[in-house]
C-alpha cells in the first residue's frame, strides 16, 4: 500500500468535499506534498487518512470529540480575528506576510481591535528594574491589580485602555517611557538602529495566531470579565512556557549542542530519542511556516544558523518555524538573550487584547467540563 494518496482517494475514503480536505491540510490534520510526477497535483499521507477514517468509523462520543479538540483539533470557539488557511496566516482577511512588508504593529492593533484609525494615546509609565521579561510581568501585574474590570465598558473606553496596556508593556521592554512607533522604541532601547525594520516585521508577524495556548488563557480570563491587564497577564504567563513563547530557549540550547557535537550528530541525537528539532516544523503549516518565511527572507542568516537550517531540512524534511527565525534574528542583530520572548510578548499583546474584547462581547463564560477518570464515587 502506498504511503501517499491522491485527493480523489482521500475524499472517497473520508466522504469529504474538496474544501473540507483543504481545511484538514491547513490545520495539519493531513500532511500534503507535491506530486513529483505531476506538479499540478498534491498527494496526502495515507497514515493520517487512516487515522481519521478509524475515528470516523468507530463513532465518537461528545466527550472524546471535545477532548481531542483541545490538541490541534477542530475549532472550538467562533472568532472573526485571525485564521490559518491555505497555508497562510490571515488577520481579519488580510495576509500577514503582505502586512509585514510595510505595516507597523500599531496598524495591526487597529485592524485586530476593529477601532478604525483611532490614535494611540500617549502614556507615562514608571518602569521598574530587572530584565525586560521581569519588567513586563511586574508592569502588567501591577495594572491587573488595579485596572477596572472589562464588564459594562463602552468600546471607546476599552480601546483607550487597550492602548494604555500595550504602551505599558512596550515601555517595560524598552526599560523606559517613550514615544514614537513601537518598533523604533524597542530598537533604540537595544541600541539596534540598523535592525529597526526587521523588528517591525517580526512584531507584525507575531501579532496573533488564532487560538493558541496563551490566547485561550486570555479568552478564559476575559470570559470572567477580568480587566484587560489581567487578561494580558494570563496570556503572558502561558507564553512564558518552553512549548510556546519560551521555545527560543530550546532553540538556543540546540544551537549549543551543534557547537559541541556537530550539526548532524546533534540532529541524530534528537531523532534517536524520537524528539523533534527545536525551531522546525509546525502542525498548522505542513508546507512551512509563512511567518518564518517572511522573516527569514528579510535578512541574511548567521552562518551557524544557515548550516543548521540546511542540515535539518535535509535530514528531517522539516522547515524552520517562527521560533527558529526569531532566535536567528536576535543572534544576527546581537540582541539581548531574552529579546525573542520580549518581541513575541509585545507583538502578541495586540492579539490577546483583540480576543479578550471579542470574548467579552460574546457574553459567554468559558467553563468546560472535565472527563473524570479517577476512582468512582462511593456514596456509601
Amino acid at each position: 500500500m502506498s504511503d501517499w494518496l491522491t485527493a480523489q482517494e482521500v475524499m472517497k475514503r473520508l466522504s469529504l468535499k474538496p474544501q473540507t480536505l483543504y481545511a484538514y491540510v491547513s490545520r495539519g490534520r493531513i500532511e500534503a506534498k507535491g506530486d513529483a510526477g505531476d506538479p499540478r497535483r498534491s498527494l496526502y499521507r495515507a497514515a493520517d487518512v487512516a487515522r481519521l477514517e478509524y475515528r470516523k468509523t468507530r463513532g465518537r462520543r461528545n466527550a472524546a470529540i471535545a477532548e481531542d479538540a483541545i490538541a490541534w483539533g477542530e475549532p472550538v470557539l467562533a472568532s472573526s480575528i485571525t485564521t490559518v488557511a491555505q497555508g497562510r496566516l490571515w488577520y481579519r482577511g488580510q495576509d500577514a506576510e503582505i502586512l509585514a512588508r510595510t505595516a507597523r504593529l500599531e496598524d495591526v492593533a487597529r485592524l485586530l481591535w476593529a477601532c478604525g484609525d483611532a490614535r494611540f494615546p500617549t502614556q507615562f509609565n514608571i518602569v521598574g528594574e530587572g530584565t525586560g521579561s521581569q519588567r513586563m510581568f511586574a508592569m502588567i501585574a501591577a495594572r491587573a491589580a488595579s485596572d477596572p474590570v472589562i464588564g459594562s465598558r463602552a468600546p471607546k473606553a476599552l480601546y483607550f485602555e487597550a492602548a494604555a496596556v500595550l504602551d505599558a508593556l512596550v515601555d517595560a521592554v524598552a526599560g523606559r517611557p517613550g514615544e514614537g512607533p513601537i518598533h523604533e522604541r524597542i530598537a533604540r532601547a537595544w541600541g539596534c538602529e540598523a535592525g529597526v525594520d526587521l523588528i517591525r516585521r517580526a512584531l507584525v508577524l507575531l501579532a496573533d495566531h488564532e487560538l493558541n495556548a496563551s490566547t485561550f488563557a486570555v479568552r478564559v480570563t476575559a470570559s470572567t470579565r477580568a480587566s484587560l491587564a489581567a487578561c494580558v497577564l494570563a496570556g503572558l504567563s502561558a507564553l512564558s512556557g518552553p512549548l510556546h513563547g519560551g521555545m527560543s530557549t530550546r532553540v538556543r540550547a540546540f544551537v549549543s549542542d551543534t557547537r559541541r557535537d556537530g550539526i548532524e550528530a546533534a540532529i541524530n541525537a534528537r531523532l534517536e530519542l524520537g524528539a523533534s528539532v527545536p525551531g522546525f516544523g509546525h502542525p498548522l503549516y505542513p508546507e512551512g511556516d509563512p511567518r518564518a518565511r517572511a522573516l527569514l527572507d528579510a535578512f541574511a542568516l548567521p552562518p551557524e544558523y544557515a548550516g543548521i537550517q540546511r542540515a535539518t531540512e535535509a535530514m528531517t524534511g522539516e522547515l524552520p518555524n517562527i521560533d527558529f527565525a526569531l532566535t536567528a534574528l536576535a543572534q544576527a542583530l546581537h540582541l539581548p538573550q531574552d529579546a525573542p520572548f520580549q518581541i513575541f510578548a509585545a507583538a502578541r499583546c495586540t492579539g490577546w487584547i483583540a480576543h479578550a474584547i471579542e470574548q467579552y462581547q460574546s457574553g459567554r463564560l468559558i467553563r468546560p467540563r472535565a472527563r473524570y477518570v479517577g476512582e468512582l464515587p462511593n456514596p456509601g
